[in-house]
């Protein structure tokens, strides 16, 4: 019996040795992209500014990436029908949209959901923070200018933003006037799209030297691009046969994969199909292939951002494990200078270290070339030491 005034004595407590001992409960999230942007800023982005990951790689992330939309990019030679699939997508016109044989889209244009039809400049869409475009300032006004928004409301806008592209030119002639990098811009875009489309005319597969350097700058994105051989029903059965042999022999020597690429075939614009029966039915079923393709984009989003997030950390990892082993390499005191060239001038060897120490994917390395310019730019002294625990936090 307890004394008067004094509190109840809580029950005893039986333990029993046998029973296993708690796990640590894991975090819960409202939804993916709420966990994934919590880890990136808890464990991920600590590293990359550390190590500067963000100027070797593409820019550091922010909270509007992970919110994002799924993006669709199209690329394709001038008047392959780029604007039109968009218009046929759609069902309607959208603003800022120019449609001719002749070379009509000047400019990036990003379709994206709005209540009214308005257009945005890239200026004002690069600052904007519920925006996924904060990382094009890197390309200046250069390409600024040649960027905008166009907003309307349509069904298919509420799940997905669709990124209309310039047509490349064959030769000298549009590379002169561009004011940025057309295939980094690409490369931009391309990491961040969930699907590709690569659209080639009918009429015309030649791949210009602008256009092959776009498709190789899309390495490492192979699972996101689609083929469309647009405008097929404006030649015979037996032509397009043959056509569709000369497009995949192209591909072939542009995009160097085992695999072979999907190519839907049809002619996505508002006019009804030519052709025979046969080719018409053809193309209505390949034409709700890819539809139902494209559907299944927003059902795939958070998987695709996942998926990802890991291929960052991989490369994120790689970067910190090869600056803190040039680190390690460099004097305490004396001649960094000197010390720092003669590392760069061996990077290659350095890189194999690197391989054999940590056991790292040869895949995971930056190109030699680019990372050699980058951090020549850096004093390899004013980087941290290796911090293997924030490492192992990250993975």
């Amino acid at each position: 019996p307890s004394k008067a005034g004094a509190g109840l004595e809580p029950p005893p407590v039986f333990t029993d040795s046998r029973m296993p001992k708690k796990e640590p409960v894991a975090e819960i999230f409202e939804s993916v992209s709420d966990g994934l942007k919590q880890l990136y800023r808890s464990k991920i982005r600590p590293i990359e500014e550390a190590y500067k990951f963000g100027e070797f790689y593409s820019p550091y992330m922010n909270d509007s990436d992970f919110d994002a939309k799924p993006m669709v990019l199209l690329l394709g030679q001038y008047s392959v029908g780029k604007t039109s699939f968009i218009k046929y997508l759609l069902g309607r016109d959208f603003p800022g949209a120019h449609i001719g044989p002749e070379p009509t889209t000047d400019r990036f244009i990003a379709v994206m959901h709005g209540q009214e039809d308005k257009t945005t400049p890239g200026n004002a869409l690069a600052v904007s923070a519920n925006m996924p475009f904060r990382g094009l300032e890197m390309f200046g006004n250069g390409f600024l200018s040649k960027f905008q928004g166009a907003q309307l409301d349509s069904p298919l806008l509420h799940h997905v933003t669709l990124i209309d592209t310039p047509g490349v030119l064959s030769g000298e002639k549009q590379r002169i006037g561009r004011t940025y990098s057309f295939t980094e811009v690409c490369a931009w875009f391309a990491s961040r799209a969930d699907v590709i489309l690569l659209l080639f005319d009918a009429h015309k597969l030649d791949i210009s030297d602008e256009f092959k350097e776009a498709i190789e700058a899309l390495k490492g994105h192979d699972d996101k691009i689609r083929v469309v051989l647009n405008k097929a029903d404006a030649v015979d059965s037996q032509k397009l046969l043959r056509i569709y042999g000369a497009l995949m022999w192209s591909l072939g020597k542009v995009i160097k994969t085992p695999e072979c690429m999907r190519v839907y075939i049809g002619s996505f614009w508002d006019q009804p199909l030519r052709g025979s029966e046969w080719s018409r039915q053809l193309f209505e079923m390949e034409m709700r292939d890819l539809l139902t393709d494209l559907k299944n984009v927003p059902k795939n989003a958070a998987v695709r951002k996942v998926n990802e997030l890991v291929k960052r950390v991989r490369l994120a990892k790689a970067h910190a494990y090869i600056v803190g082993h040039l680190k390690k390499e460099m004097p305490s005191y004396f001649g960094a200078q000197k010390a720092q060239a003669k590392l760069l001038a061996n990077i290659e060897e350095h890189f194999l270290k690197v391989h054999r120490a940590h056991s790292l994917p040869v895949g995971d390395f930056p190109d030699v070339a680019k990372f050699r310019a980058v951090m020549e730019g850096h004093d390899l002294t004013k980087f941290p030491k290796l911090d293997t625990k924030a490492i192992a936090a990250m993975e």
